[in-house]
């Protein structure tokens, strides 16, 4: 298992939720969205600028910004 920034995560990839590195509101946000240690998610697809990213999240559709999805480590296979 390796463990990569969800930005740099491909379509159709999955991959678990290992950390969110960042505190403040914005950490909060990203909490209270369901991204959480131990959450399973897959890249559903990205914007035609790869900007922002639409991921799947226990059965709901969520869509990130990069510079937030830059803050949530993940941990994919390789």
């Amino acid at each position: 298992m390796k463990r990569i920034s969800l930005r740099k995560m491909a379509k159709n990839q999955q991959g678990t939720i290992t950390a969110v590195k960042v505190a403040g509101d914005l950490g909060r946000r990203i909490r209270d969205m369901g991204l959480v240690t131990g959450t399973e998610i897959m890249i559903q697809g990205r914007a035609p600028l790869n900007d922002p990213v639409a991921l799947r999240i226990r059965g709901n559709t969520l869509t990130l910004r990069n510079n937030e999805a830059d803050h949530i480590e993940v941990e994919v296979d390789e």
